[in-house]
């Protein structure tokens, strides 16, 4: 099978590897496609530090190809699926009180079944997976099926900041996540207003329901959050973005008891000045937020696949497999969505 391996920064080599052998109790996945996180973006970049050669991707949608003997449940060869995945050691505290987006263990470079290299393995043709991280789709193409992961990661988001009807909920960062925090969030009842300097990104946040809409760069921020939320600011905040610089400026847009979720990781996190006396006098939450779990998992395939949450305008171009470079470059360099990797493109050819 083919395999794309990051031997160093900026350095993907496509290469063969021996198809994984089945275990009793497990299934082979094909993997239809692979979407290209910000995650695996840093690696490639540098950003993120992994040991070399690794095998990245973890947004991924497929179809059953093998079951290993003894599987249980009602799985079949042909079945489309979805990978959550088995990132989490399954054994500290929070795995264990079904908490395990929070795992103690936690590890992006666990070796998967039956590869060569270390790493989430999403960007292999054949992955090996256990059937109790795999979930249904339907309905949907499956670059649509692999934004699945992303959507999870959201929904545990916006149920950990309990948005509520009436809400005014502010959305700093109008990429992918943000529009998915939009979508959910006004689906929660609350009224939604987005801050991004991209104007086309803007554009379309609007056409996705927001209510209203911020360029930080050309509108004073504070003024216009004010002036839509009664003069009290925004009782969500979801930061969205990567840069931790943000923090401080962004409290003063939360109202009195409400709450700011960290949602984004931090590339370089830095430490920043926040005024604790400002947090105790008003009694606002700071919250970050992580991964997903299997109940964020089934949920977030479920609103995919029935059409609740609209993922189609993020699949911003696909790629075959054989031109991954270029689509990873096209992903750091430009304002896309979600690029995506279609293994099906180069098994037609």
């Amino acid at each position: 099978m083919k395999t794309s391996v990051f031997y160093d920064i900026k350095n993907l080599v496509v290469e063969e590897t021996p198809l994984p052998e089945v275990p009793n109790g497990k299934i082979l996945m094909k993997i239809d496609t692979c979407a290209i996180c910000t995650w695996e973006q840093r690696v490639y970049t540098g950003v993120k530090k992994v040991e070399y050669p690794f095998i990245g991707g973890h947004e991924i949608a497929g179809e059953i190809v093998q079951l290993g003997e003894g599987v249980e449940g009602d799985w079949q060869i042909g079945n489309q699926i979805v990978f959550g995945t088995n990132l989490a050691c399954g054994h500290c505290y929070y795995c264990r009180t079904g908490e395990e987006q929070n795992c103690l263990n936690f590890d992006h470079s666990k070796q998967q079944p039956g590869l060569p290299y270390k790493g989430m393995g999403g960007l292999s043709e054949y992955l090996v997976v256990d059937p109790e991280n795999i979930f249904s789709y339907q309905n949907v193409a499956p670059a649509e099926a692999s934004l699945t992961e992303p959507l999870s990661c959201v929904l545990h988001s916006v149920e950990t900041a309990e948005v509520n009807f009436g809400d005014y909920v502010l959305i700093v960062g109008a990429g992918i996540m943000g529009m998915l925090h939009l979508q959910l969030a006004q689906k929660r009842g609350a009224i939604v207003i987005v801050s991004d300097p991209n104007e086309e990104r803007l554009k379309l946040a609007k056409e996705l329901g927001a209510a209203q809409i911020i360029n930080p760069v050309k509108e004073n921020l504070l003024e216009k959050v004010l002036s839509y939320t009664e003069s009290l600011g925004a009782q969500i905040i979801f930061n969205t973005t990567p840069n931790s610089a943000l923090i401080p400026g962004l409290l003063e847009n939360l109202s009195n008891t409400g709450t700011m979720i960290l949602y984004s990781s931090y590339y370089p996190d830095e430490p920043v000045g926040v005024t604790f006396d400002h947090i105790h006098k008003t009694g606002q939450k700071i919250m970050g937020t992580a991964n997903s779990n299997k109940r964020d998992f089934i949920r977030a395939a479920r609103l995919i696949s029935q059409g609740v949450v609209n993922v189609k305008p993020f699949v911003t171009k696909i790629y075959p497999l054989s031109q991954i470079e270029k689509a990873f470059d096209e992903a750091v360099n430009t304002d896309a969505f979600r690029i995506v990797i279609d293994f099906e493109q180069e098994r037609s050819e």
